[in-house]
């Protein structure tokens, strides 16, 4: 989820769009099945930190953007200090 949510900070995305930022942002290690991408962005927009932007057919296809929300950015800014607290511990124990 936390990497959807760092995708989303540069603007609406569709799912293929989000799939492969969360790959690069990743480094290659989180790369979500189209099943498990769903279900996250699922959750996501019913808890209220991603919201459907606006949707468009390309190719006969609908394709439904993603943006984050003011909730998600406070949310992912919250658990990016978080995480950088934790890495403080390991990376500069204290003596």
């Amino acid at each position: 989820m936390y990497f959807v949510l760092a995708a989303l900070r540069a603007g609406p995305l569709h799912g293929h769009a989000i799939s492969k930022s969360v790959k690069e942002l990743s480094g290659g290690r989180v790369q979500p099945s189209v099943g498990t991408l769903y279900g996250i962005l699922e959750r996501l927009n019913e808890r209220g930190v991603i919201a459907v932007d606006r949707e468009e057919t390309v190719n006969g296809r609908n394709r439904r953007y993603f943006r984050i929300t003011d909730e998600g950015q406070a949310l992912v800014e919250a658990e990016a200090r978080r995480m950088h607290e934790a890495a403080q511990l390991v990376l500069h124990p204290s003596t």
